[in-house]
């Protein structure tokens, strides 16, 4: 039987702009996955209206699905139940992989079983179509709950929440993506480094696409909640757990 790396993807209605580029990045990667490996890719909606669902044609390696209205990370959440890999990739719904970024992630797994998730650098898309490199990537190797807390802490954290790759039953464990109304893939991230060491793969693994329409770029985002209450919260989640002295496996 085939080993699977299950892709969630949420998108909201409105923002479905670019998912077709998504689809063709997902599709394009199940013929560069090593032997015996399958994708399967999960599209739920932050929503329930089908809309934004429509661009995506029925093929049996995709399930979509729907919920009501909770944001970006309740949306990954609800994906879940119908994972089946034992790896979880996220894809935000603009943005893309690069050619062999789930191979590099399911080999990385494989080389190093004793972390329980691994992340990828990426690079950013500019509204010019320039691409730029993130500022603070690290190098390849582990990546640490300290020197991940330490950046956090300093407000420079070093890699995209959004290509984490997580052991599906760990990310299960830290109880997934937070339901908070925004940095809720740097808390996943955070949740599963404070049990689980990482490994950082220095290739790029996808494009972040940065355009106006992207929710960050929302002047409405800035009113989501209270930037320094996100701080608390997500910190507060991190080291509760941390201090529980469970580690995963």
């Amino acid at each position: 039987m085939n080993r699977i790396i299950s892709v969630v993807t949420p998108v909201y209605d409105g923002g479905a702009k670019y998912l077709r580029e998504a689809y063709e990045s997902v599709r394009d990667e199940r013929a560069r996955l090593p032997e015996g490996w399958e994708v399967q890719w999960l599209v739920q909606e932050d929503g329930t209206t089908g809309r934004p669902l429509a661009v995506i044609p029925e093929e049996p390696w995709i399930s979509t699905g729907m919920a009501s209205k909770g944001g970006a990370g309740v949306t990954r959440t609800m994906a879940l139940p119908r994972a089946t890999g034992e790896l979880v990739r996220t894809l935000d719904a603009d943005d893309v992989l690069l050619p062999g970024g789930l191979a590099r992630d399911i080999a990385a797994m494989e080389a190093h079983p004793e972390v329980g998730w691994c992340i990828s650098a990426g690079l950013d898309l500019l509204p010019d179509g320039s691409m730029v490199a993130g500022p603070y990537d690290p190098p390849e190797g582990p990546l640490t709950y300290e020197t991940l807390l330490t950046a956090y802490d300093e407000d420079n954290f070093p890699v995209i929440g959004t290509h984490l790759t997580a052991r599906t039953p760990l990310l299960l464990a830290v109880g997934a993506w937070p339901a908070i109304p925004a940095w809720e893939a740097i808390a996943a991230v955070m949740l599963c480094a404070a049990v689980s060491d990482g490994w950082m793969i220095s290739t790029p693994g996808g494009i972040y696409r940065k355009h106006p329409d992207q929710t960050t770029s929302q002047s409405a985002y800035a009113e989501v909640a209270d930037l320094d209450q996100l701080r608390a919260i997500v910190r507060a989640q991190v080291e509760a757990l941390r201090r529980t002295g469970w580690r995963w496996p």
